[in-house]
């Protein structure tokens, strides 16, 4: 993954293209391929595939354990980040007289249950300035009615990464009774987490963590599970879904395994545990060493040529997203893919995205790009 050898061999759809948009679409590499075919041929034993499934599942629990220090009993899956803030919605149950603060730098999914409730909850909005988020900012938004802050790790938006120790203590100090939510899509198989410590983590399963769609992670400690249990129905998260009180009564279980509401997604949950033990097996510290001055790259490649980013850069909060704003995005978007340079582009802002398949030959070509674009 980190040189042009393994990469070819791990990533062979990546030859000949400049690929920089992981934070949209990563690309799985090889050994998420062949689990998606191993599904197939468990699920053609009818059956008797289930066996394989519920052994696999198992086994993408505790690398996904392994991954964010947690116990395997701390661990469900479902389908997607928004069905488990819904289910997270559920849990918390919160009405009039509660509190929720969110930002504007967190992805729709983190942030709309608070704001579709029927007893909607008050949401204050933590608002960024210049693209960062100030803890002075939010002190004035936390109270002890605050029941939940939810925040991401990084922002899909402009690649902003929270500084998280100052931000968690700030939160426990004013809003003792809130629960700590933070969505790691944007920096899961990435960065190195500094968030372990949440009340409740979230993360989408098709991007940095090489898996496909379909899959979503979520961690929830133990000491939380009485406060973090959904109400929600269904039927593979109860203890008596076939009962003879089933029509009576409905068992849930506690904390994280209650996330799981339906039958299982076997086959994100096959590509979940192939991309997870590929990125454990290069080592997330080598990603972020190797992909992180590659960012710093197009951070500065840009300010040479006059664009300021979305987010100002951080030694100490890195991140594999770059963003900024163009009047002229299509445009520009067009003049890159005839390079077969890709990268996000969406209501005038374009997103680039450094992961660690990306090769110092992806960012010259990007800024190559861009300085004709501009010209």
């Amino acid at each position: 993954m980190l040189d042009e050898q393994s990469r070819l061999v791990d990533f062979p759809s990546l030859e000949g293209r400049h690929y920089l948009n992981s934070a949209a679409e990563s690309i799985p590499p090889q050994t998420v391929h062949e689990a998606a075919k191993t599904y197939w041929q468990h699920k053609s034993m009818g059956m008797a595939g289930r066996e394989y499934h519920n052994a696999e599942m198992e086994a993408c629990r505790e690398s996904a354990a392994r991954m964010l220090d947690k116990k395997t009993s701390e661990i469900s899956f479902c389908s997607c980040s928004s069905e488990a803030y819904n289910l997270l919605a559920s849990a918390l149950a919160l009405g009039a007289g509660d509190e929720v603060v969110v930002s504007d730098l967190d992805f729709p999914a983190g942030a709309t249950p608070w704001l579709t409730a029927t007893a909607r909850p008050e949401v204050k909005l933590w608002e960024n300035r210049n693209g960062a988020l100030e803890l002075e900012d939010l002190e004035g938004l936390l109270t002890e009615r605050t029941q939940l802050v939810q925040v991401s790790l990084v922002s899909f938006l402009n690649g902003y990464r929270l500084p998280w120790a100052p931000f968690r203590d700030l939160v426990k100090k004013l809003a003792p009774n809130a629960v700590l939510s933070v969505d790691i899509t944007q920096a899961f198989g990435r960065v190195e987490l500094d968030c372990l410590d949440a009340d409740c983590i979230i993360s989408s399963t098709h991007k940095w963590i090489l898996g496909s769609h379909g899959g979503c992670v979520v961690a929830i400690p133990e000491s939380k599970t009485e406060r973090l249990t959904t109400h929600a129905g269904g039927w593979f998260h109860i203890d008596n879904p076939f009962g003879a009180d089933r029509f009576v009564q409905a068992e849930i279980k506690q904390g994280a395994a209650s996330f799981a509401v339906g039958m299982p997604n076997y086959p994100a949950i096959y590509a979940l545990r192939a991309g997870m033990d590929y990125i454990q097996s290069v080592g997330v510290t080598k990603i972020a060493q190797h992909a992180d001055p590659l960012a710093l790259q197009v951070h500065e490649g840009l300010a040479v040529l006059g664009i300021k980013p979305m987010a100002p850069y951080s030694s100490d909060c890195r991140s594999g997203i770059v963003a900024f704003m163009h009047e002229k995005v299509e445009a520009v978007n067009e003049i890159l893919l005839k390079d077969n340079i890709h990268v996000m582009h969406h209501a005038g802002r374009i997103r680039v995205a450094v992961h660690g398949y990306n090769q110092q030959e992806d960012v010259d070509c990007l800024l190559a790009g861009l300085r004709a674009a501009l010209a």
